[in-house]
């Protein structure tokens, strides 16, 4: 038989062997000395040098690039504002109807009903197609003023537009407007009439009865010669009011304040509000709040002065102030009494003409004076008259 040759692959041979090898001692199977591990020589110590610059870097940031100049168009123009011409006004023989339209401003946007008022009175009514309010008054009525020419009565009204904050925001948009309407009757005309009864009366009677006084509110200057040119004072100043009648016909007459209300709208029925005077005649300033407000001596009866210490209100930042008083006017022979007195208080009240006993009320109640019409000692005119706006400036530090 002829031989057979067998082959077998060891494949894992190798590896046994290595390993056999490593874990032999050092004279190994065969008697060979195994030669020494070579020393591991350690790299030198590296010297770090920081890096300088001997020389000035010659980069820089490249320059900002010109502006150019802006491109407007050639044909541009600002335009100029043109009046709204929203209000309209139709006076009655004894009652004035105003219609503003609700775009008052012109800027093609409605203003709240609610913040248009003529005199502090609200619209009596409104023209939803016309989008337009209607205000209707008496004369006498909704804060009017007369005003007396040579010869003209003049019924003064003003329509008043107070813009409200916009939403739950504090800010506006539009700004507050005053607009002012007038009424004017001549004082001397003819009347047709189909029957004329005449009536016989004296003649003093008549003109004490049937014309009406012209009552004035002004500010002076300090030396209190002339009315004061600027309604601007600092705080610190002596705000300086007189008060006059004008009497024509009439009876000579004796002027008094019964009252004066100060807001930041020209409506007392407004907040924040101050009654610096009232109780028919009583100065409270100088007891509120220690201050030097106070009436000057009285020199003759038609004319009435007297100096508040110019203030603020505190939440208002444009120091603006409208201060509106009651006047009225009494027969000058009738006696000073404790509604018709001016009083200041200055270590115990002091009255205008030496009548201090009649102050004795203010600290209590002065009661109310009547607004009688009648002629003689007991007659009396009464009427509402404004100042404003007075701008209240701090003083600089």
């Amino acid at each position: 038989m002829k031989p057979s040759v067998r082959i077998f692959f060891c494949l894992f041979c190798g590896a046994l062997s290595a390993a056999q090898d490593f874990i032999q001692p050092a004279a190994g199977r065969f008697g060979h000395q195994i030669p020494d591990r070579p020393e591991v020589q350690e790299p030198a110590a590296v010297l770090q040098e920081k890096q300088s610059f001997r020389e000035p870097l010659s980069w820089r940031f490249p320059d900002p690039p010109a502006e150019e100049e802006p491109r407007f168009p050639p044909d541009f123009e600002l335009k100029a504002p043109e009046a709204a011409n929203s209000v309209s006004a139709i006076c009655g023989e004894n009652s004035i109807r105003v219609e503003a339209k609700k775009d008052l401003l012109g800027i093609g946007k409605p203003v709240l009903a609610a913040d248009v008022t003529l005199g502090g009175c609200p619209a009596t009514g409104e023209d939803p197609e016309a989008q337009v309010l209607v205000f209707e008054s008496e004369l006498h009525g909704c804060g009017s003023q007369l005003l007396m020419s040579e010869d003209s009565f003049i019924y003064d009204f003003t329509l008043i537009y107070t813009p409200s904050p916009l939403g739950n925001s504090q800010i506006i948009r539009t700004r507050g407007v005053t607009v002012s309407i007038q009424c004017h009757y001549q004082r001397k005309h003819d009347v047709s009439s189909g029957l004329l009864k005449p009536t016989w009366s004296p003649f003093s009677l008549t003109k004490a009865s049937e014309e009406s006084l012209y009552f004035s509110v002004k500010l002076m200057t300090d030396d209190w010669q002339s009315p004061r040119p600027s309604a601007q004072y600092l705080l610190g100043d002596m705000m300086k009011f007189e008060v006059s009648v004008k009497q024509f016909h009439h009876i000579p007459l004796r002027v008094t304040v019964d009252s004066c209300v100060a807001t930041v709208v020209p409506n007392v029925d407004t907040v924040p509000r101050y009654a610096f005077l009232g109780n028919n005649g009583c100065l409270f300033d100088s007891q509120l709040t220690g201050s030097s407000s106070q009436f000057l001596p009285r020199s003759q009866d038609d004319r009435l002065q007297f100096e508040v210490e110019a203030f603020r209100f505190q939440q208002d930042d444009s120091g603006m102030i409208y201060i509106t008083c009651s006047v009225r006017a009494t027969a000058a022979a009738a006696a000073v009494d404790a509604t018709n007195k001016a009083c200041s208080f200055s270590n115990g009240w002091r009255e205008a003409s030496g009548s201090h006993q009649v102050c004795a009320c203010c600290d209590t109640d002065c009661g109310t004076g009547s607004q009688s019409h009648l002629t003689g000692t007991g007659a009396q005119w009464e009427q509402e008259t404004a100042v404003g706006p007075i701008t209240v400036k701090e003083r600089p530090l």
